[in-house]
């Protein structure tokens, strides 16, 4: 007799599940993304059921944490022939119980947003998906930027945890294998931004972005556009009204929107008005 669906043990995920967690998002009919979902699988912990049947992965997520002041849930996905069949509650109830007192975040599609509502989470924020090639048109911002060097990584890692709020050293720290470009803005040789472009499936996806002000993540965003052959993707704060009129002005186009929601707190740490786009939705 097969194990119900309610009893089959939740694993903890490696690196060698990567294959079957990229199976589990084809299932979905989302890209397969590998190299985000190492990254993930490295610098966070995964957490999914497997198929009683032999058939990769039932329900899959990662849970990559910030010491004791945040983590963040990302890439929960159940197989289409899983679904609504309470399998997402209970790997959810699951993860949310492995940090202990910890506030979590995550990004949630209109689709999963109702679960996370019935499980505590509060609705706190919007980020915007937008992609397309970027084009130059008019002038571009008189702010200096450059590829980021080995010697800047301890003012990245500085400027990074002031803006951000906490710790994510371990994270950013991988950026420079993980991304194709990290570039850094500066003026009288501090540094006042930086951003990331990683390759996924065939766009650039920029983040993280953090920046001074609005003109100095434009001149980042259209750097890394300067960079790069392939179309541009990036979640930002909708709060940043500013620079999405910008971007889309220079080609990108809306996707979709993301409710960024906190479960055990009553908002996000750091200073939003320097966090223009997240390293990913995934990771926060």
């Amino acid at each position: 007799m097969s194990t119900p669906l309610s009893e089959l043990p939740i694993r903890r995920l490696t690196t060698d599940d990567l294959v079957s967690c990229a199976d589990l998002s084809e299932d979905r009919g989302w890209p397969r993304e590998e190299h985000k979902w190492g990254l993930l699988l490295t610098a966070g912990t995964g957490y999914g059921i497997d198929d009683p049947a032999g058939k990769g992965l039932v329900t899959a997520c990662v849970l990559t944490s910030y010491g004791s002041g945040l983590a963040a849930i990302g890439m929960m996905l159940v197989a289409e022939r899983y679904t609504r069949q309470g399998v997402a509650r209970r790997l959810m109830k699951h993860v949310l119980a492995e940090p202990g007192d910890t506030p979590v975040t995550l990004h949630a599609t209109p689709y999963g947003q109702p679960l996370y509502e019935e499980l505590g989470f509060a609705n706190i924020g919007r980020a915007e998906m937008v992609r397309g090639r970027f084009h130059s048109s008019g002038p571009l911002p008189d702010v200096t930027t450059r590829p980021a060097t080995a010697e800047d990584l301890p003012a990245v890692l500085r400027l990074d945890t002031e803006v951000f709020g906490l710790d994510r050293t371990h994270m950013i720290t991988r950026l420079p294998a993980f991304a194709d470009q990290l570039r850094v803005a500066e003026e009288d040789g501090v540094l006042t931004g930086y951003a990331a472009a990683w390759p996924n499936m065939d766009t650039h996806v920029v983040g993280p972005l953090i920046a001074r002000d609005t003109e100095t993540a434009k001149a980042l965003i259209a750097a890394l556009a300067a960079g790069t052959d392939r179309a541009l993707r990036t979640d930002i704060d909708v709060r940043h009204e500013q620079l999405l009129t910008w971007v889309k002005e220079h080609g990108l186009e809306p996707t979709a929107f993301n409710a960024v929601m906190v479960y055990g707190a009553p908002d996000l740490p750091g200073d939003w008005t320097r966090r223009f786009a997240p390293l990913s939705v995934a990771a926060g």
